[in-house]
């Protein structure tokens, strides 16, 4: 019922060209530029431009930043209380069923 079918792969037609060969070529090293002296004029414009967009998503990525780290830090703080709870309530138990 369930036969896989396997693709066949079809043989090339007509004539083929060989590979091209490469020739390994000699690197020659040649004396290095002369520096050029020209100073290109300062730039008027800040490097970064901020506009409304780009200062509206990094305010919200910021928020976003925060909210999420105070989120994992109060996450911590439970599960550290909880456990300090439970030990607490089991050395009372101990204790409890020491005296009986």
């Amino acid at each position: 019922m369930f036969r896989p079918k396997v693709p066949t792969m079809p043989q090339p037609t007509g004539l083929t060209t060989p590979p091209a060969v490469v020739e390994p070529t000699a690197v020659m090293p040649h004396a290095p530029a002369p520096a050029s002296t020209a100073v290109t004029p300062a730039r008027n414009r800040p490097a970064v431009q901020l506009t409304p967009g780009t200062v509206l998503a990094l305010v919200g990525g910021g928020t976003a930043l925060v909210l999420v780290g105070a989120v994992l830090v109060s996450m911590l703080l439970a599960v550290a209380l909880t456990a300090a709870s439970v030990a607490v309530c089991a050395i009372t138990v101990r204790s409890v069923i020491a005296r009986r």
